[in-house]
């Protein structure tokens, strides 16, 4: 008997009321509206950030008519529904409360902020403003994702086990560097380290234990980890490096089988599901389907999110159902732990998950 996955259930992007959109930043913001503009009816009609030349070079590029001379011009502008916060990572909460306090929805490029305590500020401001919220923790809303959770729910794999998954690339080493920086939030646990331990966070539950070793760059940020995290009876194993070039790939192995995320398993790739033992098993492979219109690799997966997030707010939801501000700030708590205990300055000193030797 062939095995069978479940499609991807999508919304459609057409049908999802538009949201106008403020972006604060280029860098990854231009991939995001880029990704927006291509694969939906929903538009960035303002946009701010620190280098004005290049700002408007970057609006003209991606049809974007109005740039403003600064974030807080940005907010008062009343055409703006929604902001997404695309600065680098130590201006994340303070960008995101000031679109919060001006009333606007707000996605928040990952991490959401620098620590779990900063994070929790952002979610609890927003929840007490009656707006929305947002990591952009963009793979929680890619179909492939969606087909991983009904494979879970619908047991297919039997009770997760363990979770193994690693991104990381080795990037030439320049102190003034964001990623090197501790002064712009550097280190590869933030910037793409987030990304394997939120998967585990999704399948297996809230992170409680952190074992962690690693190294540190000459500027004191983590230039790997390799992380050992469970979560009741289950475990994940998780590296993240900006030294070392790792396969990018994602597993879940249960009682009853095991699926693999092929690389990059954080962008739209591909999800195999594996059925039985070794010698007496069944296979099947979901692909995901090359979108129509222009391409930019694995970041066309970023519209998903943006309509996921247009949905939320025409249902007047505070915190994305798929990624909920708990969690949000229990997976910061977990990189807390992780980055003290391998020695980055500046990490809280009372964590707030447990940790282990």
């Amino acid at each position: 008997m062939s095995l069978l996955l479940p499609a991807p259930r999508r919304l459609d992007p057409y049908a999802v009321p538009p949201v106008r959109w403020g972006v604060v930043g280029t860098g990854i913001g231009a991939r995001f509206v880029a990704s927006l503009h291509a694969h939906s009816h929903h538009r960035v009609v303002a946009w701010a950030a620190r280098d004005a030349a290049r700002t408007q070079a970057t609006a003209r590029e991606h049809g974007v008519e109005r740039c403003h001379r600064d974030v807080r011009s940005l907010l008062e502008d009343p055409d703006v529904d929604a902001v997404y916060v695309a600065t680098p990572h130590p201006l994340h909460r303070e960008h995101a409360l000031q679109a919060i306090a001006a009333g606007k929805h707000v996605l928040v490029e990952k991490p959401m902020a620098m620590t779990a305590a900063d994070a929790a500020a952002v979610t609890g401001a927003a929840a007490a403003a009656g707006v929305l919220a947002m990591e952009a923790m963009w793979t929680r809303y890619l179909p492939q994702t969606d087909v991983l959770r009904q494979v879970l729910a619908d047991g297919l794999i039997g009770e997760p086990h363990l979770v193994r998954a690693d991104l990381g690339s080795a990037v030439p080493y320049d102190a003034g560097h964001r990623l090197w920086s501790p002064e712009l939030g550097g280190g590869a646990l933030l910037d793409v380290g987030i990304y394997p331990v939120s998967l585990a966070s999704m399948v297996l539950g809230r992170l409680t234990t952190v074992a962690a070793t690693g190294t540190l760059a000459p500027s004191g940020v983590d230039a790997s980890a390799h992380l050992l995290l469970s979560a009741g009876d289950a475990t994940a194993l998780v590296s993240t490096s900006l030294v070392s070039s790792l396969p990018t790939t994602a597993e879940v192995a249960g009682s009853a089988g095991h699926l693999r995320v092929a690389a990059p398993f954080f962008a739209p790739s591909s999800l195999s599901v594996t059925v039985g033992s070794w010698d007496s098993s069944r296979t099947a492979t979901w692909t995901h389907p090359r979108p129509p219109g222009p391409s930019d690799g694995p970041t066309d997966g970023y519209a998903f999110q943006a309509i996921a997030f247009a949905h939320y707010v025409a249902e007047g939801r505070v915190e994305s159902p798929l990624h909920p501000h708990d969690e949000t700030v229990s997976v910061l708590a977990t990189l807390d732990e992780a980055r003290r205990r391998l020695g980055v300055a500046g990490q809280p000193a009372a964590p707030l998950v447990a940790s282990s030797a």
